[in-house]
């Protein structure tokens, strides 16, 4: 069974720092671009980083740049989200997608949530 699980989420209060991890199984990061993405209430679904397996690039959104970092254990099918210096609008639910070379296939984790608070 393919499966995305995503954790690493909380309550954490301003300028501080959490750490999401997002895990595959029943596939293997090999080729794939792997993105976090998040959804406030009453907002739309927005990019925030990713990374490919393949070339190691990342790309971040400009609300997180500096602050959030991106990384991967392709050996422990594992992707990571470094983020610090958390503001209370960075709450919201994250969401881990892996999508593989050519587009062909895309998987989402179910998420998991995480509130800043002021």
């Amino acid at each position: 069974e393919v499966r995305i699980v995503e954790s690493g989420g909380g309550l954490v209060q301003a300028g501080g720092s959490l750490r999401l991890s997002c895990t595959a199984s029943g596939f293997t990061f090999d080729d794939y671009t792997i993105g976090w993405f998040r959804q406030a209430p009453g907002k739309e679904r927005e990019g925030v980083s990713c990374i490919s397996s393949s070339e190691g690039s990342t790309y971040y959104a400009d609300s997180v740049k500096g602050r959030f970092t991106i990384s991967g254990d392709f050996a422990k099918n594992t992707v990571y989200l470094q983020m610090n210096s958390l503001k209370p609008e960075d709450t919201a639910v994250y969401y881990c997608k892996a999508r593989s070379a050519g587009w062909r296939h895309d998987y989402w984790g179910q998420g998991t949530q995480v509130t800043v608070s002021s």
